[in-house]
């Protein structure tokens, strides 16, 4: 058996009751769905729910179900739940009787019928103490009793309270056995409890009443039982004080102490015995630090301070763990915890002991990741799918209206979602971020300065990150690379050595650019600010690559399917790991096992630190699912971790890096994508009958003529079927996976493959007078780039642009045909589209191949990336891919200069008279103006001056070099420099030649 544990702060629920599982959000009349549930009792294994609630939130149904045997009706915390059990084993929950209405199916009519001992108005509330049942009949102004409970549906009540009868619904006056709009009702030792909201106050019955509009003994909040001034809720005329009271909505006790929720004052008032005279004063309250405040989420009385603003006065946070903001329950365990339903708050405060000085703080928040803030009020981010994720998620709590304790478990009424959720105490083994992409573990956010312009001694140059300025001065032996370097090491040695609070620096060698990165993972790092300034009149430029850095993320956020780690302690007894060539990895591993949603989750690691798991495709659909790990120990005991919360999306992706470093951005695991020669050519625009697109793969022109049926895969297959139709072609031809692209491959390996012309071009009938409507588009001008397949990227062999590479990552979501399956290898095929995916590198835009799961694979997406042309040298290119709104991890991948596309040849004057020998620099280059240090080829040189001396046939050495030509013509001249074997060639500037 499982031992009772501890409630941390922002843990999931475990089991929901009237939904198929937690993001469902169904309403409607059943014996398993309902509407938004208002109160919530337990009693004798039997769960209570009035459905109906004060907040506005239809269906309003107006009865009141009772779970018998609810107990065996959800499975205990530890429960070894078998595999293939279900979509969420704890999830739903069956009604045994309903009472108010004739049966599950009848709903309230428009006009509602004349009161009787069997129906309801607005029920808000219920109690009982496993003998006795007692319903608050809010809209009623009345309670009713039954003397034993209900076992069959509709059946009527015993005993009303409030009214003289059953068919009677008058709003009498003021006195020991009216009420007006009662919202709590409580049983407790004999005694009857209700808080009588609308007269701002609370009756006690000494003994349980045994006959009609049987009047109280006792009453709280009036000085008598005739006394209930009206209350003006925009000028209040009542005082908060001890014996005072302000639209009490519940009322409860655990048999030695009283609790009343005040809403109106935002307080909970606790008298440490059960009181027995009239008006009689609280002894503590919580919510408010004395018993004449009565502001809501008191942050200046009841928080501590934050810091200061710019006048030097103190800040404090929106809230904390002893504030309240219109609470509607608090309620004991019996065992020295108190629960409070902060509804205005959306959270639960649990106080792990009575509080018993005024103002106390909670222990433990459910509902929030913490107590300074309300996530499901104020999401952390304008993005819709970050707010969407945050609505009916497993661990929020969106204004609570009641609560119940079973002795194990705690039942949270959420009107808002239609559900109940089933919180539980375990063991706090794995914190509430512990679950997290198993590629990108953390996402940070990132930024970058370019540094640009010209040398002047005594520039400044200022960075200001979140509104600290760092600033460097430049002197006249700078280049625009130092001064990169020096505010670089401005901005990492600020405080001591301890470098700027809020994000690291790092210089790119050669780019004299700063990479910026959030010291701190996660969304917050999106809200710090970059800005530059330069001194007046400065030629030195300084760009910031946005107001502030930008692309940090939630790691936790995953999608069905996602391989994840989990993070923690005591989670396994030994290290174990999964046979990866079984066709089905286990769903139990040294004897652990997770569960998502109660379901058995496929394991590849488990150890006492860490598990390796797959989040089951059977999610999909789902925006929060929770998730706990249950550990069978050597001695026969079992632990199970609290349930944490783990937000879904449909895609969110993670990029597989380096696990050896926690420095970001990591090396992302990249290899090279093909032995051959690729290109690419993307079909994209719109269909016009008409339009004429060309292909062109070296010398041959493939001609197509779109047709009114056509669309841009019927185009594109029809341009793959003419180029392999051709026997001669050097090509081969077949779609990408990803948008509509003809993806075109040398059938000559290595570098023969090199070098074949693509272009394209469009033309339409002169009917079609608004032009062309078909785009096609080569994204390089010649085939380029071949590697060994397969071999990883590395400083000594890295991409180059224009190249094809492959990563792998994981979380992108479930594919179009719907045939990836948990726990199982993947069998393909291999063009099964998921969420369309996007990537950048080096600022550019990466054009996707493919993407899908890997064949063999569980869990993990191959991701096919053509890289730009445009890509410069850089040992440490940032990548990223990115699917609607969510954007993974940001990687590196080396990249080294591409395939040569041509000479850059410089004269070393601009005049020089004629019969002189003038110096020449060249330069083989790509298409992004790297240096082709391996090139090897031979150079020719020709001129526009017939008469002129040109150097021989030529090599160069790591890809540059130098020659002389002598000019004997007068006028402007050029030199050209040619590759014999590939035509490359490049031409200089004119040299005047007098």
């Amino acid at each position: 058996m499982s031992c009772a544990g501890d409630f941390i702060t922002g843990q999931a629920a475990r089991a929901v009751i009237g939904q198929p599982y937690f993001t469902a959000q169904i309403s409607g009349t059943s014996s398993t769905v309902f509407g938004g549930i208002g109160g919530l009792a337990y009693a004798n294994n039997a769960l209570f729910a009035t459905d109906a609630n004060r907040l506005g939130l239809l269906p309003d149904n107006n009865r009141l179900l009772i779970f018998n045997n609810i107990g065996q009706m959800l499975p205990p915390a530890d429960a070894d739940i078998g595999p293939y059990m279900g979509r969420c084993p704890m999830c739903g929950g069956q009604a045994s009787v309903v009472l108010g209405q004739p049966d599950f199916t009848t709903t309230p009519p428009a006009t509602l019928p004349t009161p009787s001992a069997s129906n309801m108005r607005l029920p808000t509330a219920v109690a009982s103490d496993g003998r006795t049942l007692a319903v608050a009949d809010t809209a009623n102004n009345r309670v009713l009793i039954w003397r034993a409970i209900p076992a069959t549906n509709g059946q009527p009540a015993d005993i009303v309270l409030g009214q003289p009868d059953f068919g009677s619904v008058n709003l009498l006056p003021v006195s020991a056995s009216t009420f007006r709009g009662p919202q709590g009702v409580w049983i407790q030792s004999g005694k009857l409890f209700v808080a009588d909201t609308q007269n701002n106050r609370v009756l006690i019955w000494n003994s349980i009443p045994t006959q009609n509009n049987q009047p109280a003994n006792v009453v709280l909040g009036q000085p008598n039982f005739t006394t209930a001034p009206p209350i003006n809720q925009v000028n209040l005329s009542l005082p908060a004080t001890a014996n005072t009271m302000l639209s009490p909505v519940s009322v409860t006790s655990d048999g030695q102490r009283l609790y009343v929720t005040d809403l109106g004052f935002n307080r909970v008032l606790i008298w440490n015995s059960i009181p027995t005279s009239n008006q009689q004063p609280a002894e503590v309250e919580i919510g408010q630090v004395d018993f004449t405040q009565s502001i809501a989420d008191d942050n200046t009385h009841l928080c501590a301070v934050a810091g200061t603003d710019s006048n030097g006065n103190p800040t404090y946070p929106a809230m904390c763990g002893a504030t309240m903001n219109f609470p509607r329950f608090a309620l004991s365990d019996g065992q020295g915890r108190l629960f409070v339903a902060d509804s205005g708050d959306d959270r639960i405060l649990v106080f792990n002991s009575i509080p018993a000085v005024n103002g106390a703080r909670a222990d433990v928040i459910l509902g929030q990741p913490d107590e300074f803030g309300d996530v499901y009020s104020t999401p952390s981010s304008f993005i819709p799918t970050v707010t969407n994720l945050v609505i009916s998620g497993s661990n929020v709590t969106p204004t609570p209206t009641s609560l119940a304790w079973d002795g194990t478990n705690l039942y949270v009424a959420d009107a808002t979602d239609y559900r109940i959720m089933v919180f539980t105490p375990e063991r706090p083994d794995v914190p509430i971020t512990g679950i997290v992409n198993a590629a990108s573990r953390a996402i940070f956010a990132l930024g970058s300065i370019v540094i640009g312009g010209t040398i002047t001694d005594g520039n400044t140059v200022t960075a200001t990150i979140n509104g600290t300025g760092y600033t460097y001065k430049i002197n006249a032996k700078d280049t625009v690379d130092s001064v990169a370097k020096g505010l670089t090491d401005a901005i990492d040695t600020a405080n001591s050595g301890a470098g700027d609070p809020n994000a690291s620096a790092i210089a790119e060698a050669g780019l004299a650019t700063i990479l910026l990165a959030a010291r701190q993972p996660g969304v917050a790092g999106n809200s710090i600010t970059i800005a530059t300034s330069v001194s007046t009149s400065a030629t030195i430029t300084a760009t910031a690559s946005g107001a502030s850095l930008s692309g940090g993320g939630n790691a936790a956020t995953v999608a069905a399917g996602t391989l994840v780690t989990i993070f923690g302690s005591n989670l396994a007894e030994s290290a174990a790991n999964a046979d990866l060539l079984e066709p089905q990895l286990p769903f139990e591993l040294a004897n652990v096992q997770v569960y998502f949603d109660s379901m058995r989750a496929p394991l590849l690691m488990v150890s006492p630190s860490q598990i390796n798991a797959q989040v089951p495709f059977e999610m999909f659909g789902s925006n929060s699912v929770s998730a706990w790990v249950r550990v069978r120990h050597s001695d026969g005991s079992v632990t199970v971790t609290d349930a944490i919360g783990v937000p879904l999306d449909k895609a969110a992706p993670g990029i597989f890096a380096d696990t050896s470093t926690s420095i970001e951005p990591r090396p992302a695991l990249a290899y090279h994508g093909s032995s051959f020669a690729t290109g690419t050519f993307s079909v994209d625009g719109g269909i016009q009958a008409g339009d004429i697109g060309n292909v062109v793969v070296g010398g041959n022109t493939y001609t197509y003529t779109v047709q009114s049926a056509d669309t841009l895969a019927s185009i594109r297959d029809a341009f793959i079927a003419l180029i392999n139709a051709n026997p001669n072609e050097l090509v081969v031809a077949s779609a990408a996976g990803e948008f509509t692209r003809i993806r075109v491959q040398a059938k000559a390996p290595g570098s023969d493959g090199y070098g074949i012309a693509l272009s394209t071009s469009v033309t339409t009938a002169s009917t079609n007078t608004g032009g062309a409507q078909l785009t096609l588009t080569a994204t390089h001008p010649v085939t380029c780039c071949a590697n060994t397949a397969g071999a990883p990227l590395t400083t000594d062999n890295p991409a180059t642009p224009g190249e094809t590479i492959i990563v792998y990552g994981t979380g992108l979501g479930l594919n179009a045909n719907n045939n990836a399956f948990s726990g199982t290898q993947y069998g393909g095929p291999t063009t099964s589209l998921l969420v369309s995916v996007s990537a950048q590198s080096g600022g550019s835009t990466v054009n996707v191949i493919s993407d899908d799961y890997k064949i063999g694979s569980v869990g993990t997406n191959e991701i096919v990336l053509e890289l730009p042309s445009t890509l410069t040298v850089n040992a440490q290119t940032r990548l990223t891919i990115s699917q609607s709104f969510a954007t993974s991890n940001v990687v590196t991948i080396p990249v080294g200069a591409g395939v040569m596309t041509k000479f850059q040849v410089n004269p070393q004057v601009g005049v020089t008279p004629a019969g002189t020998s003038v110096l020449f620099g060249i330069t083989a280059q790509d298409a992004a103006g790297n240096t082709i240090l391996n090139y090897s080829g031979t150079v020719h040189f020709t001129s526009t001056d017939a008469n002129a001396v040109l150097p021989p046939d030529t090599t160069l050495t790591n890809g540059t070099g130098t020659f002389n030509v002598t000019f004997n013509t007068t006028g402007a001249q050029t030199v050209t420099a040619t590759d014999l074997a590939t035509g490359v060639s490049g031409t200089s500037v004119s040299v005047t030649v007098q």
